[in-house]
C-alpha cells in the first residue's frame, strides 16, 4: 500500500515520516512531497533506518504527481504552523490556498485515496478539500478526514495524570471540531469518572481545548505542537491503512462529513475504519450536562467555521 504524505520537510512532517518509515507494515511505499527542495534528501536520510517500508522523496510539480500516482492514503500537514498570539483562524488565509491546490492534485493523481488533513484550521480545511472533490466528481465523505486525533492524546493523557491511570490505558471520546471551544473531551464516558469533581472536569475540559497555545506559548516563538501532532497523525494514518487492509474493529476519532448531521454539516466523533475508510459513523452516546450545554455552545462556531470554508470554494 503506498501512503504520500504532503508537506513532508516541515515541523510536522519530518517527524510524522519517521513514525511511518518505523511503524508502517512490511512492504509499504512512503512517499515524501514538499515544496522545500531538500526534500528527496529527507527521504534519503529516513532510508537508512532498517524498515521494510520503501520510501522515496519528491518536490517541485512533476514531484506532486509522482508522490499521489497510486496512492491509498494521503496525509496532508502542509502549511503554515501557528505562531504567538495566532489562533487557528488565523491560518486560514495562508493555508487555504495550500490546501486547495493539494486537493487539486489528489483529485487529479489519487482520486480514490483516503485523505487525512492535519493542516489547521482543520474544522475549514477539511470543508475545502470537500468542494474542491465535489467539484472534480470524487468526492466521498467517507475518504476524507479532519486529524483531530492530538485532542484525543491530549484528553486521555491528561485524564490519566488526573485519576491516576497509566498513560495510555484510557480512551476518551472527543467531539466537535479542533479549535478552542469546539474541541469537546466527554470524559463523563471515561473510566473513573465518578471520582473526579465538577471542577476538575471543567478544568481539564479547558486544559484540551487550549493546549495547543500553551505549546505555542512555551515554544516562545520556535513553533507549535509539531512532534505530539506527528504522532497523532501517524496513529491516524495506521489506522487508516489498518482499516483499508481489512483488520476488524479499527476505531479512531476524525472529523468527517455525515456522522452528526443533527449537529453540524462536519463533526468530529469516533469512526469504524475499513476497506471504504469510513465503514461506520460511532454515535456520540449520552453526555453529562455539562457537556450537552458546551456541545449546544459551540455549534455556531462550528458552523461558521465550515461555512468559511464553502464560501472560499465559491469565490475561489
Amino acid at each position: 500500500m503506498k501512503i504520500a504524505v504532503l508537506g513532508a520537510a516541515g515541523g510536522i512532517g519530518q517527524p510524522l515520516s519517521l513514525l511511518l518509515k518505523n511503524q508502517l507494515p512490511a512492504g509499504s511505499e512512503l512517499a515524501l512531497y514538499d515544496v522545500a527542495p531538500f526534500t528527496p534528501g529527507v527521504a534519503v536520510d529516513l532510508s537508512h533506518i532498517p524498515s521494510d517500508v520503501n520510501i522515496e522523496g519528491f518536490t517541485g510539480d512533476e514531484g506532486l504527481a509522482k508522490a499521489l500516482t497510486n496512492a491509498s492514503v494521503v496525509v496532508i500537514p502542509a502549511g503554515m504552523a501557528r505562531k504567538p498570539g495566532m489562533d487557528r483562524s488565523d491560518l486560514f488565509k495562508f493555508n487555504a490556498g495550500i490546501v486547495k491546490s493539494l486537493a487539486e492534485n489528489i483529485a487529479k493523481y489519487a482520486p480514490k485515496a483516503c485523505v487525512a488533513i492535519i493542516t489547521n484550521p482543520v474544522n475549514t480545511m477539511v470543508p475545502i478539500a470537500a468542494e474542491v472533490f465535489k467539484k472534480a466528481g470524487c468526492y466521498s465523505p467517507k475518504r476524507l478526514f479532519g486529524v483531530t486525533l492530538l485532542d484525543t492524546l491530549r484528553a486521555e493523557t491528561f485524564w490519566a495524570d488526573t485519576v491516576g491511570f497509566g498513560r495510555g490505558s484510557v480512551r476518551i471520546p472527543v467531539i466537535g471540531g479542533h479549535s478552542g471551544s469546539t474541541i469537546l473531551p466527554i470524559f463523563s464516558q471515561a473510566l473513573g469518572y465518578d471520582s473526579v469533581s465538577e471542577e476538575q472536569i471543567k478544568s481539564l475540559t479547558d486544559h484540551v481545548q487550549n493546549a495547543g497555545t500553551e505549546v505555542v506559548n512555551a515554544k516562545a516563538g520556535a513553533g507549535s505542537a509539531t512532534l505530539s501532532m506527528a504522532a497523532a497523525g501517524a496513529r491516524f494514518a495506521l489506522a487508516l491503512v489498518k482499516g483499508l487492509s481489512g483488520v476488524p474493529g479499527v476505531v479512531e476519532a476524525a472529523y468527517v462529513e455525515g456522522g452528526c448531521p443533527e449537529y453540524a454539516p462536519f463533526f468530529a466523533q469516533q469512526v469504524l475504519l475499513g476497506k471504504e475508510g469510513v465503514e461506520k459513523y460511532i454515535p456520540v452516546g449520552k453526555l453529562s450536562a455539562y457537556e450537552e450545554a458546551n456541545l449546544k455552545n459551540m455549534l455556531d462556531t462550528l458552523k461558521a467555521d465550515i461555512k468559511l470554508g464553502v464560501d472560499f470554494m465559491v469565490n475561489n
